[in-house]
């Protein structure tokens, strides 16, 4: 045998391998590709109004990446589009067309990009690979933000001219519910593959994320449920237009989808990633409610409906999805997560079964470069939106999210509730899924007690357990007094807390010292009792573990 022609059948061999092993590798456990992952999903926004039009180079391009590089960082999704696209995209409008004479500095840092024949995703994508992160694309597929300004810069011609594609076309309120596109029909979900297609084309990815959560509004208004066939449809199309570009690339190409924080509640809205997981659509699934951080998101139950499910299911990665604010009720003031609450949702979201952590809305510490909309005036500077400091973002880089940090590190478990899709529709429409169970337990008033539960994950077995209950403004709050238990076992009221990091609605914390003896792994039951004075309004509690 010739050199030439032994080497010719060692191409088509190896070609015929990785075929095979990219066409089949769902039919075994879940991928060590999507085991341990550490994900920041960076948006469309964040990047072109943080830094300035100078900044608009190969350099800052690169630099964004390097911050991340030689960090625990193992995954950052780059969304490239909410109405429109942040390039020169072939099937929608780019971000700065039609915006004559428009500062924004969202709309134009990205037009200085392309005329400098800079495409950020392909630099991004190119410089991850070199660091050693894992670059995905992250599709949002029903962005609403601004829909109650019809002439919004923002929006597509798509969307604008086509109103009878909404979810109620003759919606007067705004609702950004029901100007959402509505998949039932064709010529959306057409619309939405297009660019699906034009994605995979232009970019070479790991893996890519179809993020019903931005938002998660996609069918007829009391029909969601029943036409869930049509997202199953569309899920398929994204996975066979994976498979195309699997075998162009050479290398797996994952789908992840982010959906609602249960099956049942994500079933409900039409978004059934059971069934995806069983048509073998998605690798990776992505549980989060809308805006806040669930700290109750029940991985044991999706990890059992999946293991039960066989087949393709049982080979389906979970991620926590965790935002960059908490809110303790529907109608509580949200507020900024520190480090602590991010390793207190990292403990218990672990010790469910969660083996990967996404962060959403947690993007660099770069001060914000208001817009002019808003009616501040371009180049104002204001502080970041990263939820930490600086200083914290970068531990939390450095340091990572592995056991050996988070369960040595003070950590904070509050209690949350499960969000549905619609806490804020127009008065007079009900919710589709309002039925489900939602875990408020907030606020509560002890007459003369009442009980709540907590995950905390794996107990501490050193430092210090407090109990924080916070308390609502109302008459003779600060002379109320109360006791409280640990799954039975009494605790020592300590002092007044600080309410730093405690939601506004809190006029005075109590701080009640646990013993270390009465914390159980997984779920904790605390119950608090009015002791004497005025009974109060609770609006806060957690669980927090001091080193």
């Amino acid at each position: 045998m010739t050199t030439k022609l032994f080497n010719m059948i060692s191409l088509v061999f190896a070609t015929l391998l990785i075929s095979f092993c990219v066409v089949n590798r769902t039919e075994a456990a879940p991928p060590a590709a999507l085991d341990g992952m550490f994900i920041i999903n960076e948006d469309a926004w964040h990047f072109y109004y943080t830094r300035q039009p100078e900044q608009m180079t190969l350099e800052a391009l690169n630099a964004f990446v390097d911050q991340y590089a030689g960090t625990k960082l193992t995954h950052l999704f780059l969304n490239p589009n909410a109405q429109r696209a942040r390039f020169r995209s072939q099937t929608r409008e780019a971000t700065w067309d039609d915006q004559v004479g428009l500062k924004e500095f969202w709309s134009q840092n990205p037009k200085l990009l392309y005329e400098r024949g800079l495409d950020p995703y392909k630099i991004w994508i190119e410089r991850c690979r070199e660091k050693k992160i894992s670059p995905w694309i992250s599709m949002r597929m029903n962005d609403t933000h601004c829909v109650q300004w019809i002439d919004h810069f923002q929006h597509n011609k798509f969307w604008k001219n086509n109103p009878s594609f909404w979810r109620d076309p003759n919606d007067k309120s705004g609702s950004w519910s029901l100007r959402a596109l509505n998949y039932a029909h064709p010529e959306v979900q057409e619309y939405q593959l297009a660019f699906v297609r034009e994605l995979f084309e232009r970019y070479d990815f790991d893996g890519f994320e179809v993020d019903w959560m931005r938002f998660g509004w996609h069918l007829t208004p009391g029909k969601e449920k029943e036409e869930s066939i049509l997202l199953n449809k569309f899920m398929q199309n994204v996975r066979k237009i994976a498979r195309e570009w699997e075998q162009k690339r050479g290398h797996p190409i994952y789908i992840a989808t982010r959906v609602p924080y249960d099956p049942d509640a994500a079933a409900a809205w039409g978004m059934d990633a059971l069934q995806w997981a069983r048509e073998g659509s998605i690798d990776l699934v992505i549980p989060m409610p809308r805006w806040v951080t669930d700290f109750d998101i029940p991985i044991e139950c999706w990890r059992e409906r999946l293991d039960a499910d066989g087949g393709h299911s049982a080979n389906v990665a979970i991620a926590s999805g965790m935002d960059s604010y908490t809110q303790a009720y529907p109608d509580g003031k949200q507020v900024m997560n520190d480090l602590a609450n991010l390793y207190g949702f990292v403990a218990s979201n672990r010790f469910r079964g969660s083996r990967n952590i996404y962060l959403f809305n947690w993007f660099d510490p770069t001060p914000t470069i208001f817009l002019e909309w808003s009616g501040i005036p371009a180049g104002a500077k204001t502080p970041s939106l990263c939820p930490v400091s600086e200083k914290d973002y970068r531990t939390l880089l450095e340091k990572g999210i592995g056991d050996d940090v988070v369960l040595h590190s003070a950590r904070r478990h509050p209690i949350s509730y499960h969000q549905i899709i619609d806490d804020n529709l127009p008065d007079g429409i009900k919710p589709h899924a309002e039925g489900l169970d939602i875990g408020v337990q907030l606020p509560k008033t002890p007459n003369p007690e009442t009980q709540f539960t907590i995950p905390l994950g794996l107990k501490p077995v050193s430092g210090k357990l407090w109990l924080i209950v916070g308390l609502g403004n109302s008459e003779g709050v600060k002379e109320t007094v109360c006791s409280a238990t640990l799954n039975g076992t009494k605790t020592s009221i300590a002092t007044d807390a600080a309410l730093n990091h405690l939601s506004k609605d809190v006029v005075r914390a109590l701080r009640f010292d646990c013993p270390l003896t009465a914390a159980q792994n997984g779920i904790n039951t605390i119950t608090v009792r009015l002791e004497s004075g005025t009974a109060p309004r609770i609006v806060w509690v957690e669980l927090r573990v001091e080193p």
